[in-house]
């Protein structure tokens, strides 16, 4: 008997540690994709010094990373579920990781911007494909905690990106941003094969003799038109930083007309990308629209911040990088404690609280004056900050935690794609108010007026989280 018992505690140990490792592959996934994102940023001036380019050209070093995650994490999201996600994620992981090396062995900035676009084509498995498997990697009444680690990871991916891409720029040159995420990129991929199982899906696919057949379900024409979509989006967004023109305007009507094409097309296929019942769950709806609203607002905190803390309150840049580093820092030592919070006392009431709080602290940066100093902008940060920590938390137990196995990939691609866009769209429209909020132009404007933008763009982010807030309520009514 007593053997028994124990030989049940060590299979339940091995069990656990396989869990852990397997969670550590995907969390590290989480952090490799984000940080894709913000060292690349830092490293521009010297990309346009070192292929003597123009900022508007190297710019597409970003874009072409952000363009690839965006059109296509719905895709791949749908094709995990159909071929495996163990086995697309591996896929996405790889391509990364190969991307990494290519970008620091290019000749040439189209060669880069070439690396970036498969880079982010990897980063769009990873990103859509990690939060997918949480589901099927923990049980159901620790996904919250396993939510938050995910949060942490890409939080800490994001505050980790400017401060390591300057050392290594400083350091060994611009491949180095690069080169620095293959050999993580590597134990990622050896954690997830190692330690996380195939699904159900991979073992249909191997029985019915390979990819071939799960790629006639999966559709192609629906994958385009979205992508498409999503790109034009994307591109009006990113084209009115230097003002809204015809030219957005016409790249939005576009997107919208192929967005109409994309739901005609998805009501009349068999196997269709998007399940047009989904899109009725007032349910996922909401979260969806909470999630991009939430994203939109803590866009306006990066937009807005470093000309508040530098034409605002006249700090040198040192001391902006490291105030605006407090947001990212905060998310990140908050996220496994926001998981278990939630795990908890539920999905629903910690929701409200999150979103409680990052109201409270836009109305904070809305009100108080910038005699206060970096206290009166960094104090309210991290009340904004921790509460969107919790919020992700949250939001993602409650839209992942009951989707049918087959279908967790394209609703976590989906719920990843409401966060970007949200974020594309801050970029451009809470810039656009901080902009109409100054009334001059930004590099030559006086402090009280950039203060004075600075307090009606948090104004708006109040009251666009304040709808979010009605959403949670009636959802939970």
């Amino acid at each position: 008997m007593r053997q028994a018992v124990a030989q049940e505690g060590g299979a339940a140990e091995a069990a656990g540690g396989t869990v852990r490792w397997g969670l550590a592959g995907l969390a590290l996934a989480m952090l490799l994709s984000s940080l894709g994102v913000s060292i690349a940023n830092v490293g521009l001036p010297a990309l346009a010094r070192a292929f003597d380019v123009p900022f508007r050209e190297v710019q597409w070093v970003v874009l072409a990373y952000l363009l690839a995650i965006t059109t296509l994490i719905v895709g791949v999201g749908r094709l995990g579920d159909i071929v495996g996600r163990r086995r697309l994620l591996l896929t996405g992981i790889g391509l990364f990781t190969v991307g990494s090396a290519a970008c620091a062995a290019a000749s040439g900035l189209w060669m880069l911007v070439a690396a970036r676009a498969v880079q982010g084509l990897g980063a769009a498995a990873m990103m859509a494909l990690a939060t997918a498997f949480v589901g099927d990697a923990v049980p159901k009444e620790r996904i919250g905690r396993a939510m938050g680690l995910m949060g942490t990871t890409s939080a800490i991916g994001t505050a980790l990106g400017p401060t390591l891409g300057g050392v290594l720029i400083a350091a060994f040159g611009w491949p180095a941003i690069f080169l620095v995420t293959v050999p993580p990129g590597l134990v990622a991929f050896l954690l997830v094969r190692r330690y996380l199982p195939a699904g159900r899906a991979e073992a249909r696919v191997e029985m019915a003799g390979g990819a071939g057949r799960a790629r006639e379900s999966f559709d192609i024409p629906g994958m385009l038109i979205l992508a498409l979509t999503l790109g034009t989006y994307a591109l009006a967004m990113t084209g009115g930083r230097s003002g809204f023109g015809w030219s957005e305007m016409l790249l939005l009507l576009a997107a919208a007309g192929g967005a109409w094409l994309f739901l005609t097309v998805e009501s009349r296929t068999a196997s269709p990308l998007l399940r047009l019942e989904m899109l009725r769950d007032r349910a996922l709806r909401g979260r969806l629209a909470m999630n991009m609203l939430v994203a939109t607002v803590l866009m306006a905190t990066l937009v807005v911040g470093p000309f508040h803390l530098a034409r605002g309150l006249g700090l040198e840049t040192g001391m902006v990088g490291l105030a605006m580093s407090a947001g990212p820092l905060v998310s990140a030592l908050t996220g496994v404690p926001a998981g278990r919070v939630v795990d908890r006392f539920g999905a629903a009431r910690m929701t409200i609280l999150g979103l409680t709080s990052t109201t409270v602290g836009c109305v904070l940066l809305a009100l108080l004056p910038a005699t206060l100093g970096v206290v009166g902008y960094v104090g309210p940060l991290v009340v904004v900050t921790a509460g969107y920590a919790l919020f992700q938390a949250a939001n993602n137990t409650a839209v992942m935690a009951d989707v049918e196995k087959d279908r967790r990939g394209v609703v976590s691609g989906v719920l990843n794609l409401s966060r970007n866009l949200g974020l594309i769209t801050g970029a451009s429209v809470m810039g656009t108010v901080f902009t109409l909020g100054v009334g001059a132009e930004i590099a030559a404007a006086a402090p009280d007026a950039v203060a004075a933008g600075t307090r009606t763009t948090f104004a708006v982010a109040a009251g666009l989280i304040g709808v979010a807030l009605v959403l949670a309520a009636r959802m939970r009514r």
